[in-house]
């Protein structure tokens, strides 16, 4: 028994992922080990089916899938989020079994083994600190950073003016809505006053270096920016360099 071709179908891979069951690349690594069947035929690699087909996981890649770990790291100032770049390390070396926060206490042992395909889910910037995940999980990834994602990030950003003289209401009101950025408008965000010299960002995307630019188009300069809430996440007292483990009953959204 086979499967019919469907040549003008959806990738395989694809159906899976826009169903939640898993990210593109987990989707591969299960079609490869066998766990995917499709209409009750074993799936091959670049399939493409119906959107409505009838899809089947062995029970074997959920269990691979809840072993991965989603770990929380408090980034320092200095390390880049990827793939280290002009002599700045990636924030991935600062995951080891010493710098695991002592008040974590999620039911995980640190295993070196959870560095595989450790990558983060979204960036933050060399000269920004705050939370930044770092996760095996492919579902998560794309909860995080898909073209989809409507998760939340908070971020504390301290500024001053370029120029002397007062701020009015219309400028914040520019920072929540109406600034463009590589010719695209940027969606609405939150956007207010914690303190004198401190704003509070809320937003729903995350455009390179955004929030920095939003401040330049009107007439701010960036001193800090720290990220300290991601989804119903928070960064909370986790100490610069150190992480912990998102535990089994958290969830971003």
């Amino acid at each position: 028994m086979s499967t019919p071709a469907h040549p003008d179908g959806v990738r395989l891979s694809k159906v899976l992922a826009e169903r939640g069951l898993a990210s593109r690349r987990e989707a591969d690594e299960w079609i490869e080990a066998g766990w995917v069947r499709v209409n009750g035929v074993p799936a091959v690699l670049g399939q493409r089916v119906a959107p409505d087909v009838d899809i089947t996981i062995d029970p074997a890649a959920r269990s691979e899938q809840a072993q991965r770990v989603t770990v929380l790291l408090h980034k320092p100032i200095g390390y880049v989020s990827g793939q280290a770049e002009d002599g700045h390390p990636p924030a991935v070396v600062l995951f080891t079994a010493t710098s695991r926060w002592g008040e974590d206490h999620a039911p995980i042992r640190f295993h070196p083994g959870h560095l595989r395909s450790l990558a983060p889910a979204g960036r933050l910037d060399i000269d920004s600190t705050g939370l930044l995940v770092l996760t095996q999980d492919g579902r998560i990834a794309r909860q995080l950073i898909g073209e989809d994602s409507r998760v939340e990030k908070e971020y504390l950003v301290r500024v001053q003016p370029v120029r002397p003289g007062p701020w009015t209401p219309d400028q914040i009101a520019l920072l929540q809505h109406g600034l463009t950025l590589d010719g695209k408008l940027l969606r609405p965000a939150r956007v207010s006053w914690a303190n004198e010299d401190q704003l509070r960002f809320v937003l729903r995307e995350g455009r390179k270096r955004q929030i920095r630019r939003m401040c330049e188009q009107v007439g701010l300069q960036v001193l800090g920016l720290k990220r300290v809430r991601i989804g119903s996440v928070v960064l909370g007292k986790l100490p610069v360099g150190q992480w912990r483990y998102l535990g089994p009953h958290e969830r971003f959204a």
